[in-house]
């Protein structure tokens, strides 16, 4: 059995059933869990049924497909509803997604400071039977019930951060989901799906899963308590940042004029496939079309030739990455993808090469600008609605492949001396990205306009989604459409070899010497930090590379790690953990933006004349 044969379970749900647990059984939920994923799983309609041994089956039944009551599971064993069984299967489970908000009115906002419901009547007030009014004039600020939501919030992930991956186990998770399903009543979704999201690669952590990412659990965390933390200090529009949207919410965007750039595959480490195409109007705002479901890449494979869930047109994906659209009543979401509804209303357009307007403006912003952009509006920690993509469009001179420790890559020259390697966006055999990518590598010299995703690294770095045919004519979707040999000009005898060699050897910032202790919390928890002998070497390499503030946070969380008061009796007090998340997350919020301001410089233009031997390894 996997966590995707289970359906999703609310989170109130398993926070229930492992509250439920006695102290006994919460001791053995981590292997019942591990036990409960090595047995087999059925589905029949709305019910999963799971053999928990050769006599008893558990069931979870989600209609609408996700658990939402306690009594959705059940067990078939003698202690049951009291057994360890329903709990495990609801920790193994993935978390379901937050509904949409309640209809109705939502919380009233409060407006300047509310007195605690404690605090002693305000003078002029006792004995009058009135109520201070709040002034309306004021900003909006969280409310008392909000703040303690957050708290809660910030407890929780600090206690994860306490224990590391290998301590956050199934009782751990839970508190992380009850928080998070208070924090959603109290109309905090930003916050509440940061914590779900910790959840999530937590158990992928856990689980070996082997497309989890330290660095991914680290953003997650730093989100999850630097938002729960300005829950309590923001105010008037700076509060709706912090609180987030329940849902991505369409708005009307009247008539569009749209013209198709490109197609890619989209296949999700959790099973789902499908194809997204990315489409422009006459201003350079981009919007996107997607369609991805259950199926992983045979179905993105397959969607690719659908045609699109918009209006009457009749295009599939890739054509409509190739024409154009004419749409009315459009729908639009903050993050760019058009809606779909009844009043949508769109009809086959002619399109435009990436060599004519209003499409070609898009590849006329320089380079850096763009890498900038794309940082800004991707950034690891942005306000939800930041807007903006990111897509770089480049007009490149292939060089060749070059090897990294990672694998091989494709480096090209583009505007304003800048050496740019070019990544697969996909590994997967199916798609067409590594053997189109191996092809233009054995072409140097060979002009390409294309288009990339950032890759945020101390290096201008991007994967390759899309480029011009090679002969000028049309355009490839280079995780669909496959290059022949027959495709590609002659490689120009002029060039000299691209070195085939390592191009990170030795290429680290001594940032890193911050980064490892602050993903090394995560992994192995604070105590772990604690035992780290003196770190006053690493401090002194910080500083001597101009990153004193660095040197200051290391030095700071090391010691805020190992600090352990004791009582009267000389007995070990317990540690200060929401002290040293404050520690910490100052650290990882510190290396995330030196880390994307070293980003950006290294876009800057470079003169052509520059050391070959630095760019190409």
């Amino acid at each position: 059995m996997t966590a995707t044969q289970l359906p999703p379970v609310a989170p109130e749900v398993t926070a229930t059933l492992v509250e439920d647990l006695s102290p006994r059984l919460r001791k053995r939920l981590d292997a019942a869990v591990t036990k409960l994923g090595a047995r087999p799983a059925h589905r029949d309609g709305d019910t999963v049924t799971v053999a928990v041994d050769d006599e008893t089956d558990l069931r979870l039944h989600a209609p609408g497909g996700v658990v939402t009551t306690a009594d959705d599971i059940t067990c078939g064993c003698l202690l049951s509803p009291a057994c360890v069984h329903r709990a495990a299967a609801a920790c193994a489970a993935p978390a379901a997604d937050p509904p949409a908000e309640p209809a109705g009115e939502p919380a009233p906002p409060v407006t300047g400071s509310a007195p605690h419901p404690d605090s002693a009547p305000l003078p002029g007030t006792a004995g009058t039977g009135t109520t201070p009014h709040p002034d309306p004039t004021a900003p909006e600020v969280a409310s008392p019930a909000q703040r303690a939501a957050a708290d809660a919030l910030r407890s929780a992930a600090a206690a994860v951060l306490e224990a590391g991956v290998d301590g956050a186990g199934a009782v751990a998770q839970a508190s992380l989901l009850r928080a998070a399903h208070s924090a959603r009543l109290q109309h905090l979704p930003r916050a509440a799906g940061a914590a779900l999201s910790v959840v999530t690669l937590l158990r992928a952590a856990r689980g070996g899963d082997p497309s989890y990412r330290t660095a991914d659990l680290v953003t997650a965390l730093a989100e999850l308590l630097g938002t729960a933390h300005r829950v309590g200090t923001a105010s008037g529009e700076e509060l709706d940042a912090v609180k987030g949207r329940a849902r991505r919410p369409y708005s009307p965007d009247g008539s569009l004029r749209l013209y198709g750039l490109f197609t890619e595959p989209v296949v999700t480490a959790s099973g789902h496939g499908g194809a997204r195409t990315w489409v422009a109007g006459p201003d350079g705002r981009l919007c996107t079309v997607g369609d991805v479901a259950p199926g992983g890449v045979g179905r993105a494979l397959g969607v690719a030739d659908r045609a699109v869930r918009l209006g009457e047109s009749a295009l599939t994906h890739r054509e409509l990455g190739r024409a154009g659209l004419a749409v009315s009543g459009a729908t639009v979401s903050p993050d760019g993808r058009l809606g779909a509804g009844k009043g949508v209303k769109a009809v086959t357009a002619r399109g435009a090469d990436w060599t004519e307007p209003p499409l070609a403006a898009l590849w006329e912003t320089p380079p850096f600008q763009q890498a900038t952009r794309a940082l800004r509006s991707t950034s690891r920690y942005a306000d939800p609605g930041s807007g903006g993509s990111d897509l770089l469009f480049l007009d490149v001179e292939v060089r060749g492949a070059v090897r990294e420790a990672g694998g091989t890559c494709l480096l090209a020259w583009c505007d304003g001396g800048v050496a740019v390697r070019l990544t697969v966006a996909d590994d997967d055999p199916a798609l067409a990205h590594r053997d189109n990518l191996m092809l233009l590598a054995t072409a140097p010299g060979t002009r390409l306009r294309i288009i990339g995703r950032l890759v945020p690294a101390l290096h201008p770095r991007l994967t390759l989604l899309a480029c011009s045919h090679p002969t000028g004519e049309g355009r490839i979707d280079l995780g669909f459409d496959r290059l022949r040999r027959a495709d590609l000009p002659v490689p120009d005898a002029r060039l000299e070899p691209v070195p085939d060699e390592p191009v990170d050897s030795g290429g680290r910032s001594p940032l890193h010497l911050l980064e490892r202790r602050v993903e090394q919390t995560v992994t192995a928890g604070r105590a772990a930090l604690g035992l780290l002998g003196d770190v006053s070497a690493e401090t002194r390499r910080l500083r001597r590379s101009g990153l004193p503030t660095a040197a200051g946070l290391l030095a700071a969380l090391r010691a805020s790690a190992a600090r352990r008061g004791r009582d009267p009796f000389g007995r070990l007090l317990p540690a200060d953990t929401d002290g040293f998340a404050a520690h910490w997350l100052s650290a990882a919020r510190y290396t995330s933006a030196v880390s994307e301001s070293l980003c950006a410089a290294a876009w800057e233009p470079t003169p052509r004349g520059y050391d070959r031997a630095t760019a190409e390894g």
